[in-house]
């Protein structure tokens, strides 16, 4: 009996000093954790260097200074969603899309979208497809001597690229689309549940350009659990990591950075595309043109994401098939929304088969 106390007793103390280690190292961890987010650095909107040569109200267009020789003759124009900023695509040195894409000789060029406020509650489709992307479009011929450019749309950004190189064919020498929405019909995936059922016209009347927080905390909710809790939960493993926090808040610090949304510009978008799929059934107009995507006869290259939370692969997977083109290529990934940017995919894939795939259609 004496000897079950005493094994007893050992193993209490045993699990009180176990127990007294665990706390004084979660205790060490914190303090650590303390001076590493007192020392963490988050890089401005962008690492690569780039000069803003051309603007249109808030719309501004940046040229990145080229890392190395230019192998390509055609200049590239990005143009990203409207609902975030560009520059997830160009974070990190040594991760960064952009930055891939620039040591891989390509001439980029990107539209930043500005930040949209009540005097731009007006604004449609037409002004940012017709207005800014056409006016980009035009200074960069104009400024490299090239009759065509290469686009390269990313999500609501090659929705609008595809819409724009159906307007404007003689000024578009190749596309590339990235995660892009196309066949709004599907029901796959929440966002495209919601967007049928959403009422956009009373949101817009209500507050003329819907707040950008407001968009952000709809894409958090298409994965609740990940996105508002489980992330915030494993922090505390990599409290005392820099690299690790530097890379947290930084992309914290995108996520959060959401514009405004344009009233009338979203008003048709949800309306005409989301609601009754009209850019598939050939029946939108931008402006006073019906958009027909048969009149795309350059060639395209169709990115898309098998893991994709935001956009269905078909709703991507499609576009092909609607073109007029005899040069298509699609690309499904193995990875996600925004993987197909800032992971290991991304510098082992995405980026060196654009790079590949525009220098063999450069001429």
């Amino acid at each position: 009996m004496k000897r079950d106390v005493t094994l007893m007793f050992n193993e209490y103390l045993e699990t009180m000093k176990s127990n007294f280690e665990d706390s004084i190292n979660a205790q060490q961890k914190m303090l650590e954790g303390i001076e590493v987010f007192a020392n963490a650095k988050i890089p401005a909107k962008g690492i690569s260097e780039k000069v803003e040569v051309w603007s249109m109200d808030k719309v501004k267009l940046y040229h990145f200074v080229p890392k190395v020789k230019k192998t390509n003759s055609i200049p590239t124009l990005i143009s990203y969603a409207l609902v975030n900023k560009y520059y997830m695509m160009d974070l990190q040195e040594g991760k960064s899309f952009i930055g891939g894409l620039l040591e891989q000789g390509i001439d980029l060029y990107v539209l930043d979208w500005g930040y949209p406020t009540k005097d731009d509650l007006y604004l449609t489709l037409e002004d940012y497809i017709l207005g800014y992307i056409d006016g980009a479009v035009d200074y960069i011929r104009e400024e490299t001597g090239n009759d065509k450019i290469n686009l390269l749309g990313v999500c609501q950004g090659g929705t609008f690229s595809v819409i724009y190189n159906a307007l404007r064919p003689e000024k578009v020498k190749n596309l590339i689309t990235m995660v892009v929405p196309i066949d709004f019909s599907t029901d796959d995936k929440l966002l495209f549940k919601w967007g049928k059922y959403l009422n956009i016209d009373t949101m817009v009347d209500a507050y003329g350009v819907l707040p950008g927080d407001f968009m952000n905390n709809g894409f958090l909710m298409l994965q609740p659990i990940s996105l508002t809790t489980n992330k915030y939960l494993d922090l505390i493993d990599d409290v005392d990591d820099q690299d690790k926090i530097n890379n947290f808040l930084t992309m914290e610090k995108w996520i959060f950075d959401s514009p405004g949304q344009a009233g009338e510009a979203i008003r048709q978008f949800i309306n005409d595309l989301y609601k009754e799929n009209k850019l598939i059934k050939g029946t939108l107009k931008i402006g006073e043109e019906i958009v027909d995507m048969k009149r795309i006869e350059n060639p395209l290259l169709n990115i898309y994401a098998k893991k994709d939370h935001q956009v269905p692969n078909n709703s991507s997977e499609p576009l092909p098939k609607y073109v007029a083109s005899k040069d298509t290529h699609n690309e499904l990934v193995d990875t996600g929304h925004i993987g197909l940017f800032v992971s290991g995919k991304s510098l082992k894939i995405t980026i060196p088969l654009i790079s590949n795939w525009l220098k063999e259609r450069d001429q």
